[in-house]
């Protein structure tokens, strides 16, 4: 099991959090084919004794473990952009607090980095699942080449983040996370793919997402903000135009606001294969 020098391992934990899933979700890191050479934990705003027993549990054990408190929840974006300033390392990975890396996630996306030394951005599908990692209700998959994924980031985002690897440079040439609501990966790839990044995802579902309540999630005004924020970024890094970007945000905020039934069914036509 050899350790992976150039990866650093970026999450964030705010208070909602569920303790034993991030608990899960930490254990994923350490039992990793090939780990990475360290794992940074923003904390973002007070989270609660529990949660932080947890945190304060796996700093113990592992050294290569680094947590920032910050004082304030100023969002994952906000916690993101705290956290990339930690990174060290050339390439960093992301995964979030309540979801599972597999355990040979790492030595793949690694291998397939080794095997293309142009890429920047690389992601994987996911197996999305309801109570535990066997119940897997469905795997979201997206385009695979660098070609059909500079198509699709017009309409939607193009890398699962939860799965993503990132050449750490390349983001921070493009100024990093910024605090858009729910949206703040999306802005990212957005603005990646206009700085001429390299992007691919792998096939393989290398993350297991928790869907429990995932469409309740994704109803909120503050992600229809995000939307609004994420169609002017599309227009302004000049991959789509202003007529463009309307009609992508009344498909967008219309989805938003089906019925949960009705979200999730259209939600698999789009993306389980």
């Amino acid at each position: 099991m050899s350790t992976i020098t150039n990866l650093t391992v970026l999450m964030t934990v705010y208070h909602r959090v569920v303790p034993d899933q991030l608990d899960t979700a930490l254990q994923s890191l350490w039992n990793q084919t090939r780990p990475a050479a360290r794992v940074i934990v923003v904390i973002d705003g007070p989270i609660g004794q529990e949660l932080d027993r947890v945190v304060v549990k796996h700093e113990q054990a592992h050294s290569e473990m680094t947590v920032l408190r910050c004082a304030e929840n100023g969002g994952s974006g906000v916690a993101s952009q705290a956290g990339l300033q930690l990174v060290e390392t050339p390439w960093v990975a992301r995964l979030d607090a309540d979801d599972i890396a597999r355990a040979d996630r790492f030595e793949k996306q690694w291998d397939a980095l080794t095997a293309d030394p142009e890429l920047d951005v690389l992601g994987s599908a996911m197996a999305e699942f309801e109570g535990t990692p066997n119940n897997v209700v469905r795997v979201r998959t997206l385009p695979q080449t660098h070609a059909e994924i500079a198509r699709y980031i017009k309409i939607n985002s193009p890398v699962n983040n939860p799965s993503s690897m990132l050449r750490t440079a390349k983001v921070r040439e493009v100024g990093g996370y910024r605090d858009i609501r729910l949206m703040e990966d999306y802005d990212l790839w957005v603005r990646l793919m206009a700085a001429g990044a390299k992007f691919e995802n792998l096939p393989e579902p290398l993350v297991y997402f928790r869907a429990d309540g995932m469409f309740e999630r994704r109803t909120s005004r503050g992600i229809i903000r995000g939307e609004r924020q994420l169609q002017r970024t599309l227009v302004a890094e000049g991959l789509i135009s202003r007529p463009r970007a309307v009609f992508n945000l009344a498909v967008r905020t219309l989805f938003r606001l089906l019925p949960t039934q009705l979200m999730s069914r259209a939600y698999r036509r789009l993306f389980v294969r």
